[in-house]
């Protein structure tokens, strides 16, 4: 899917000499970032607790990443060189794509928590995770705030995020992007689960 998605890429700067969609790259690479992560203390199997809280907290940080390209369908409009229904598969192909890796980091997360909590608390974290995860593409859509500025901000990144959630009733668009995304992630992923039953 990655590679589908760069091939599309490439044909349509080809074609039309132009890097509209070239952020749809760098937006898929933050969204490999949760995969890498997990993947890393999978295959390693960190077993120091520092180092693990360490890992999972990036993780958490990332995680949005992967949902957040859904939101690029914002950029679809018609343009006159290349027809919109491209534009629209280019788009749900990185889209696709940067969930998957979400999705297959989460299930690597909720394997590795196997080791030391419960099967019933995993499902309720997970779906803490996907809920947190809509917040953290709303905080990046609309106040285009970034994973890193937890360190390069953090006082004005908890300023935003402590007024929304004080004055939940103030910020409408807030909380409905966050509680309907969330509700779409957690039915997309357990949906998939449920599939692999089968």
């Amino acid at each position: 899917m990655s590679i589908f998605s760069f091939t599309l890429f490439i044909f349509r700067y080809y074609s039309s000499d132009t890097k509209v969609f070239l952020f749809l790259n760098w937006n898929l690479f933050l969204a490999i970032i949760p995969f890498l992560v997990s993947t890393f203390i999978s295959k390693f199997q960190v077993k120091s607790k520092s180092a693990l809280v360490a890992l999972i907290v990036i993780w958490i940080l990332f995680f949005p990443n992967s949902p957040y390209i859904l939101t690029d369908l914002f950029h679809l409009r018609a343009r006159n060189i290349v027809p919109i229904w491209y534009d629209l598969i280019v788009i749900l192909s990185y889209a696709w794509t940067g969930l998957m890796f979400g999705f297959v980091s989460l299930l690597q997360i909720e394997k590795l928590l196997l080791e030391f909590l419960n099967k019933k608390f995993i499902v309720l974290l997970s779906i803490l995770f996907l809920f947190i995860s809509s917040f953290g593409v709303y905080l990046g859509r609309f106040l285009r705030w970034n994973s890193w500025d937890i360190l390069s901000d953090p006082f004005g990144l908890f300023k935003d995020i402590s007024y929304r959630i004080i004055y939940p009733s103030e910020n409408p668009r807030t909380w409905g992007l966050t509680i309907l995304m969330g509700i779409l992630l957690n039915l997309m992923y357990f949906s998939i689960k449920l599939f692999r039953k089968i």
